[in-house]
């Protein structure tokens, strides 16, 4: 593999190579032990009431350790042929560059500890075969968020709080490589001409990149991971996300068929909900999901999963969502879910819930019930739709059976605050009903919101009559009943 050399910048991916091994789900013979801290083990909700693990620091590095980074990487490409790497599986090819590197810091000399070189070797190892500076922390299960400000500055989240790390990039040049990498691999480009882009990476994590010129300082990256356990609503009520009753009604919804929105500000936890109520559909109903960029994971064997496609440099062949849910009505669902409601595709998704795809789902961004209602009439509205106010809410009324309000607390835990009923129509007014409600009742000491899942003291919901058509009647009702016992024992 010596005595070809290859024209490449540090940070460019080989032409031709093969895909990068998935971050976040990294085959076991290419991650060595290292002297780094143990992500933890314990699960933590991407809607949860967290106590913060410890934020693991990244090491300090000086300008001197990059300027000689830089250096054994500028040998390195003048010593391998990238071409015959490409051919290598990746535990291969990561033990290659390894013994090359290896020999590199002996033949030049280079005065460094053991630790330094074992840091160094992970970096251009990752560099050239992976994302770089990123690889530690798309490994660690407890961040929620990774975002990056350009090429010194990378924030992540832990616990439902942002933390300044130490994690730093070569220069500007590399960390867009790294994105156009990323984007790549799903098809996508990120250039001065597509400066904005959404992707993933191969585990679903949900990427978002916006380059210069847009960026001023830097191309932008910020990545909402996806955890590799998937979360249950056994595991928000024990997180203290909803109640246990609160969680048995949320199973009911999704069992007999209601038609739901979830709605929640930016990383409130929709995502994450919609994909735990997705665990309750048969397994024989044929579901179509609807996204921007593919995130949802769902588990039933017959799952079409849809995709919005960018245009083209011509600024032709642009596939949105709207065209999307207009075309799954002709592919025979049973179940239609939208990924993310942002425009006029709501009116598409009502009119799918109201002929004859009951249980359909999809999140939208907003600050409570009321709120959601009044978004869903403001998006139909901006498809340049002139129908009177009144027969949109009576569209909205008619297709929507409950609405579940996911919230960030200010502490940074999550909670579902508002299991909602649509009524229907009062004069001009869309009547709601809450069946549970989270009641904020202070903070503690330390900042920490306390407060409780409450009944409404429904006896007989909206959603009675359907429950009982699916055999889930004496279900609810025993909900229902114990969660209003248990606010009676509380009061």
């Amino acid at each position: 593999m010596f005595g070809k050399r290859t024209n490449i910048t540090p940070g460019t991916p080989p032409a031709a190579s093969k895909p990068a091994a998935s971050p976040a789900a990294p085959a076991p013979e290419i991650r060595r032990e290292e002297p780094r801290p143990a992500a933890s083990t314990t699960p933590l909700a991407a809607i949860r009431q967290p106590t913060p693990p410890p934020v693991q620091a990244a090491p300090q590095r000086s300008d001197q350790y990059y300027q000689t980074k830089s250096m054994i990487f500028g040998a390195m490409i003048e010593s391998i042929d990238l071409s015959q790497l490409a051919k290598l599986d990746s535990a291969s090819a990561r033990d290659e560059l390894r013994d090359v590197i290896t020999e590199i810091l002996a033949l030049k000399n280079v005065a460094m500890s053991i630790s330094e070189q074992e840091d160094m070797l992970d970096d251009i190892c990752n560099d050239v075969l992976g994302f770089g500076p990123l690889e530690p922390l798309l490994a660690r299960d407890d961040i929620a968020d990774i975002m990056v400000n350009g090429a010194d500055r990378t924030f992540i989240e832990v616990g439902g709080k942002i933390q300044l790390t130490n994690i730093r990039f070569r220069d500007n040049a590399q960390l867009m490589n790294i994105c156009q990498r990323i984007v790549s691999q799903v098809g996508r480009r990120v250039d001065e001409s597509s400066p904005i882009c959404d992707a993933r990476l191969l585990d679903g994590s949900r990427v978002n990149v916006i380059a210069p010129p847009l960026a001023i300082d830097g191309a932008a990256l910020t990545i909402r991971k996806f955890k590799k356990d998937k979360l249950t609503l056994e595991q928000l009520t024990k997180f203290g996300s909803i109640s246990p009753e609160g969680a048995e009604v949320l199973k009911i919804i999704g069992r007999v068929r209601c038609n739901t929105v979830i709605s929640g500000g930016t990383g409130s936890g929709k995502t994450t909900l919609l994909n735990c109520l997705t665990r309750y559909i048969d397994e024989d109903e044929r579901i179509i999901t609807c996204e921007d960029a593919a995130e949802l994971q769902l588990q039933q064997p017959h799952v079409v999963r849809l995709e919005t496609r960018p245009p083209n440099l011509e600024g032709q062949g642009a596939i949105t969502m709207r065209d999307l849910v207009k075309n799954c009505l002709r592919m025979r669902p049973e179940r239609i879910i939208v990924g993310e409601v942002r425009g006029p595709e709501v009116f598409d998704l009502l009119q799918a819930m109201n002929t004859g795809h009951d249980g359909s789902m999809g999140t939208i961004h907003a600050n409570s019930p009321r709120e959601c209602l009044a978004r869903m009439e403001a998006m139909i509205a901006m498809g340049g739709y002139s129908l009177p106010p009144k027969t949109v809410r009576e569209m909205i009324t008619s297709s929507v059976d409950i609405i579940v309000q996911a919230q960030r607390l200010r502490d940074g835990s999550r909670r579902i605050t508002h299991i909602t009923e649509v009524m229907g129509m009062e004069g001009d007014v869309i009547v709601t009903q809450d069946l549970f409600v989270f009641d904020i009742q202070g903070e503690d000491a330390n900042g920490r919101v306390l407060g409780k899942h409450k009944s409404t003291g429904i006896g007989r919901p909206r959603m009675w009559e359907r429950a009982r058509y699916y055999g889930e009647d004496k279900r609810l009702a025993a909900a229902l009943d114990a969660a209003e016992v248990k606010d009676e024992r509380v009061a």
